[in-house]
């Protein structure tokens, strides 16, 4: 870039104008809500407010996971929040998540009602609530939790970073692309050595951490993200791979995927999920 063309920051910072990019109508400088708006409520305790974006999927293949296992209690509503449209900056919303960004969750079977909001957040709440794919010994929980904070650390750089500047943003700008390239591969290479000595993250058994990186750097491994698979040559990271594609055969996870999903083949959609005995007939919205 020439000298002249330089962008030069000022001493003082200003919203001017909009960023630009694909994602630059809900873009703001400023949180709280744009407009005066409920959310719905269902018949179950657990109600999940969300889009099937990879911090959505951890969500509904987790509670997914939970019905496969028995646990009807985990029986959820599951309400499409369309955030290219700012539905997350409904009052309703705001008021579960403050910070405007999907999945949230509010569990009704509580007194009051408990909100929960990032997705790792409620990925151990559920895990506490239900017994469930959180080691109860504490050096398994302790490298459990490693892992999971790892990813909500760590994803950030892969999402808002390359996604971002690979995918979304206005113009290409190399500097930015490398940077986050780099950044995106090192941490595959971080997950490949591990998976190297380790079936699951966490050690022998599939946890919450392997369903929050899934969901990130799964669905990057099978080329389900930005389109960057052979930009980012993912088929080199072996055990990544066969982590992958172990994961991406679990039931519940093909469920998980389908839900609150409102892009795509039609059959690949699963909008307001209810009842574990709708899932064959419920692929169409119901409002």
């Amino acid at each position: 870039m020439s000298q002249e063309h330089e962008y030069v920051p000022p001493k003082v910072w200003k919203w001017e104008k909009a960023s630009g990019g694909e994602f630059a109508n809900i873009n703001r400088p400023i949180a709280g809500p744009t407009h005066d708006k409920a959310l719905p409520v269902g018949k179950h305790p657990l109600q999940l407010y969300s889009l099937a974006t990879p911090n959505g999927v951890k969500v509904t293949i987790m509670l997914e996971e939970l019905l496969a296992r028995g646990h009807a209690g985990a029986e959820y509503d599951a309400w499409p929040i369309r955030i290219g449209e700012g539905e997350q900056f409904g009052s309703g919303f705001v008021e579960v998540n403050p910070n405007s960004k999907i999945p949230a969750l509010r569990d009704h079977g509580t007194t009051p009602p408990t909100r929960v909001f990032e997705s790792g957040s409620i990925l151990l709440y559920l895990a506490e609530k239900f017994g469930e794919f959180l080691p109860r010994d504490h050096a398994g929980r302790t490298e459990t939790l490693n892992w999971l904070f790892w990813q909500m650390g760590s994803a950030p750089y892969l999402g808002g970073g390359f996604g971002h500047f690979y995918a979304y943003a206005p113009t290409k700008i190399e500097y930015a692309i490398d940077r986050f390239a780099m950044e995106a591969k090192r941490q595959l290479d971080v997950l490949d050595r591990r998976l190297a000595e380790s079936r699951y993250l966490g050690g022998d058994d599939y946890t919450i951490a392997d369903i929050a990186n899934w969901a990130w750097y799964g669905q990057l491994a099978l080329d389900r993200v930005y389109d960057a698979g052979e930009f980012l040559q993912v088929q080199d990271y072996e055990h990544v791979q066969r982590w992958a594609r172990e994961i991406d055969a679990r039931p519940a996870v093909k469920r998980g995927r389908m839900v609150n999903r409102t892009f795509g083949p039609l059959e690949q959609q699963l909008h307001e999920r209810h009842d574990a005995s709708d899932f064959e007939t419920n692929t169409q919205d119901k409002r």
